[in-house]
């Protein structure tokens, strides 16, 4: 587990991971419960709200101010507060609940701590890292120090050498496994509730379950974090297996339906405390929208990192951004322009008068007033559609798709419809829709687990038996994650005649082929099967072709949105010979070919003015960081270029089956497609800073009625 656990020191010195620093949410935990039950138990609300007179008759005070209420007026001496506490015993109850997670808790930080200084000295002993020079490393140097590491040491004994996807294999043996049971619809994350139709719901909570149940709960299917229990293995008793793993599932529900309460108390306090203040700085906070959970599992490439999976989805963010932006309601911008005119006048009086007469803020409830004008005035503002705003739906969809590189073949054309909206929407939700959700993950979680889990067990039980591969040195793994285009490529997404795959085994909506794409290019050193190295050299040679047969690369540079948005969330930040250097010279090196002579691109190769001066700053970490920013950004257009071509050429490829009445698989027509035609509706807990900057596209078209251009 040594490559897992140095990936994890690495991620958290690099800030890319998600979760927070070791420690921090316990101590968020204590003083959310220290806080509420000081605030339930230790404060006198009627003296607070002043409905009840408090007298200053003492020596020291000034007559003046003898009914004047202070702070500590309010709050009990410790000694009553604690007898308060004492006499409740269902406080001293959720008390004794709270300590004990807290404890277990408390013991899991510690051991994370030791295995983060176990991990700090392999690093600076074996790796030769040092951790203030551990941010100026990107991933794949870490991970070629590794490799060399087992080949001089022998740290795994089963195999001479590893390779780049044994490492992947390793960090991500169960994230593969969520991400090929999302591909495959395996998971129930459908829901069908009464007028809301068909939609998804997946939470934080509902997602820690199923790992719990799967991986490393008890009674889940493997039996340590490496190996699954080898009676999942044999086809024998599948019924006896898929009758045990629906007990577990039945008891893992009922405990979440007795802990319901509890937990659902700590969500609330938990929004409550985090986002009030949030809402008061900024009430549009709300209004921004982050990637879903249900939408990182489902645009996750197998074997892809976190930080690569969180650099890719935060270079699509601008661009989606732009995409539902762009879609408005005449009837809603009028009523909000309304609204906002009323409230505006309001407020603008109450802050006239105040100004005025600073007494006017002793009238009852006039801060409320003027704090709650400013909320809807902040709310309204956000459904007004910017007048310089353009309507390019169909080329934002495809800067979307250069980022995201999947797209149900439904959105093709259709990009203007609010269908395809909603869809979209569900991938990219609003922050409040995910708190929401989150609320309510403890009332829903356990009907989830009971009645529709359940239902999936011998699913499972198959799922894992047919689709895990034991690879020596690493494991179990899931057999999607070797990217076998001839074991799981579908022949309509490019991999015509090279895949033996029937429909149950292949992956949808060309999840195969483009992992495949972006593991080569990520790792450019990678030797890939014949299979695959031929799938890669085909695809390469194609878009080549293509490529020179089209336009000219500094045509589309100067004319298409789409090329701005390729490298960067600012348009137009990258040098505009990049995407031509991408076509020329691709990052990865054609299979076959030896590692000495992988072909770089202009701005990267040894003759360039670039390389040249990178040798002479190679000590600093400037020079390291700048070449690095670089290398990034050729990858992610080369990724987004094969993306898009793949997406292009299977569309016909589709219809051509379609047209012959050939079988075909069953592609993600539309994102609700996964378990019925319908929209879905996503969840997720972790919040994310992401970037929520908007800015105007300026493209010359006719006006739309409502003041906006059109392309």
């Amino acid at each position: 587990m040594a490559n897992f656990e140095a990936y994890q020191e690495y991620q958290r010195i690099e800030d890319f991971e998600e979760d927070s620093p070791p420690g921090e949410d316990d101590l968020l935990f204590l003083f959310v419960v220290t806080f509420t039950t000081f605030l339930f138990n230790c404060v006198e609300y009627d003296i607070l709200f002043a409905n009840r007179a408090v007298n200053h008759t003492g020596p020291g005070h000034n007559p003046l101010d003898r009914n004047k209420v202070t702070l500590p007026d309010a709050i009990l001496p410790s000694q009553q507060c604690t007898e308060k506490i004492q006499e409740n015993s269902w406080i001293i109850f959720l008390l004794i609940m709270a300590a004990i997670f807290w404890l277990y808790r408390l013991i899991k930080v510690f051991l994370n701590i030791l295995s983060y200084w176990e991990i700090r000295q392999f690093y600076i002993k074996a790796l030769k890292i040092r951790m203030d020079e551990l941010c100026n490393f990107t991933w794949q140097e870490v991970q070629d120090r590794l490799i060399s590491l087992q080949r001089e040491q022998q740290m795994c004994i089963h195999k001479k050498e590893l390779t780049e996807l044994d490492i992947y294999h390793r960090i991500l043996r169960f994230k593969n496994y969520m991400v090929a049971m999302v591909n495959k619809s395996l998971l129930p994350v459908h829901l069908q509730l009464p007028l809301l139709g068909n939609i998804v719901f997946l939470t934080q909570g509902l997602k820690y379950n199923f790992e719990l149940i799967l991986f490393w709960g008890p009674g889940s299917l493997f039996q340590n974090k490496w190996n699954l229990h080898p009676k999942y293995k044999r086809a024998g008793n599948r019924l006896e297996l898929a009758q045990q793993l629906s007990r577990v599932i039945l008891l893992m529900g009922v405990a979440n339906l007795l802990l319901c309460p509890f937990i659902l108390v700590w969500q609330v306090l938990y929004a409550f405390f985090s986002y009030t203040e949030v809402i008061r700085r900024e009430p549009g906070s709300l209004g921004a929208r982050r990637w879903s959970l249900f939408g990182r599992l489902y645009l996750r490439h197998f074997n892809e990192l976190n930080h690569e999976l969180h650099g890719r989805l935060g270079r699509g963010y601008k661009p989606t951004s732009k995409y539902m932006n762009s879609f408005t309601s005449p009837l809603m911008s009028v009523l909000a322009k309304n609204v906002a005119f009323f409230s505006g006048s309001v407020l603008a009086v109450l802050i006239a008068l105040t100004v005025y007469d600073e007494d006017v803020l002793t009238v009852q409830h006039i801060l409320t007033a003027i704090t709650v004008l400013g909320v809807v005035i902040t709310i309204t503002r956000s459904f007004i559609p910017d007048e310089h705003m353009v309507w390019c739906p169909e080329q934002l969809l495809q800067c979307v798709l250069a980022h995201i590189h999947y797209m149900p073949d439904h959105w093709r054309g259709h990009a203007n419809k609010g269908e395809t909206r909603d869809e979209v929407a569900q991938l990219f939700q609003y922050k409040a829709v995910f708190i929401l959700e989150e609320l309510l993950s403890p009332i829903v979680t356990p009907f989830v687990l009971i009645f529709l889990l359940r239902n999936k067990s011998l699913e499972i039980i198959d799922f894992f038996r047919n689709f895990t591969v034991e690879v020596v040195g690493v494991g179990d793994i899931c057999s999607f994650a070797q990217m076998d285009i001839r074991r799981h490529g579908n022949p309509m997404w490019a991999s015509e005649g090279q895949t033996e795959a029937s429909i149950y085994q292949q992956a949808e909506n060309g999840k195969t082929e483009l992992s495949l794409m972006h593991f080569t290019i990520k790792n450019p050193h990678w030797q890939p099967p014949q299979d695959s190295s031929v799938f890669i050299s085909h695809l390469k040679e194609k878009v080549q072709q293509d490529a020179q047969a089209g336009p000219s690369t500094q045509l589309l540079l100067s004319e298409a949105p789409l090329c701005t948005s390729l490298l960067s969330n600012e348009s137009g930040s990258g040098p505009d010979h990049l995407l031509a250097s991408v076509l020329a010279h691709p990052l990865h090196p054609q299979p076959g070919r030896s590692r000495s002579h992988n072909p770089l691109p202009s701005a990267l190769h040894p003759d360039s003015p670039l390389y040249r001066s990178d040798i002479h700053m190679s000590a600093t970490s400037d020079a390291r960081f700048r070449s690095n920013t670089l290398i990034s950004e050729f990858s992610s257009a080369e990724m987004s270029l094969h993306a898009i071509y793949m997406h292009e050429t299977s569309v016909p490829m589709r219809e051509l089956h379609t047209n012959t009445g050939a079988p075909h698989t069953q592609s993600v027509h539309s994102v609700g497609t996964l378990a019925g035609p319908s929209t879905l509706h996503l969840g997720g807990w972790k919040e994310e800073e992401e970037d929520e900057g908007e800015e105007e596209i300026l493209s010359g078209s006719a006006p739309k009625p409502d003041g906006r251009s059109s392309c």
